[in-house]
């Protein structure tokens, strides 16, 4: 499982934080690639500027996307990723605090693979992460490339 990376894109350095702590306490040690802005994230999935050079495989098991970013925000990103050949069929889980019901329907609508609010409660928020780890990095088989 270790060896699967995943793509975060997450421009609040608390909830990078809380995140990664999460990851810790459920034990999952995949590589967490941290991006900040929708930009940084296109750059990487498309492996341009200081991305250019990313040795195969490179591609995440699946990118945690919030929607509310600088640059580019997160259905602009699920845009760009699903119209891509690369990446349509990249597992895209929107990691976001809105609860917004356009939010939900645009973000499926895009293409989003599952939508997940923070919870708001730390405790919450890690048996969330326990479940997006043991879904997207054990169970789900990813498309052959």
């Amino acid at each position: 499982m270790t060896n699967r990376k995943i793509l975060l894109v997450e421009d609040n350095p608390d909830d990078v934080e809380l995140t990664k702590r999460a990851f810790q306490k459920n034990r999952i040690q995949n590589e967490v690639i941290v991006v900040n802005d929708g930009s940084a994230a296109l750059d990487y999935l498309f492996r341009r500027g200081k991305y250019s050079n990313l040795p195969e495989p490179y591609l995440p098991a699946v990118v945690l996307l919030d929607l509310k970013l600088p640059k580019l925000d997160g259905f602009e990103v699920l845009s760009a990723i699903r119209s891509n050949e690369i990446t349509k069929l990249l597992p895209v889980v929107i990691l976001t605090s809105s609860n917004e019901e356009r939010d939900i329907i645009k973000g499926y609508n895009g293409g989003a693979n599952s939508y997940v609010r923070k919870p708001v409660v730390f405790e919450e928020f890690i048996e969330a992460v326990s479940k997006l780890g043991m879904y997207w990095l054990l169970l789900n088989e990813p498309p052959i490339r």
